[in-house]
């Protein structure tokens, strides 16, 4: 089992990065959880809405392609860009770095 760095940076001002230990086959969703980051997840994580929308700063080839679902979801995020991804669909497979937009803007959990 291969354990890789994944670092959360954040777009609120007050918060610092967290880099974390993450297991291979763990998604960005199940590390933030796992490690009390907040990151949105209002369809559970099965790639029903855009809540865990996140940027890819570094390590895209480490996560699986984008499928069709994925994309169509990011496209009703909140600003989303050519780095974007769902956190709930990121397999991890090697180190990766993030930025999680403010959380604030979201309406509910």
């Amino acid at each position: 089992m291969k354990v890789y760095d994944l670092t959360f940076l954040f777009e609120e001002p007050d918060k610092s990065p967290v880099t974390v230990k993450v297991v291979e086959g763990d998604s960005i969703l199940d590390a933030a959880l796992d490690n009390d980051i907040d990151l949105h997840h209002n369809c559970g994580g099965v790639c029903a809405c855009s809540t865990c929308h996140v940027y890819i700063e570094e390590g895209m080839e480490y996560l699986p392609e984008i499928t069709d679902k994925e994309e169509d979801f990011i496209d009703r995020a909140i600003n989303p860009r050519l780095e974007s991804r769902l956190g709930c669909q990121c397999i991890i497979g090697g180190p990766v770095v993030v930025r999680i937009p403010d959380q604030s803007v979201l309406l509910g959990h």
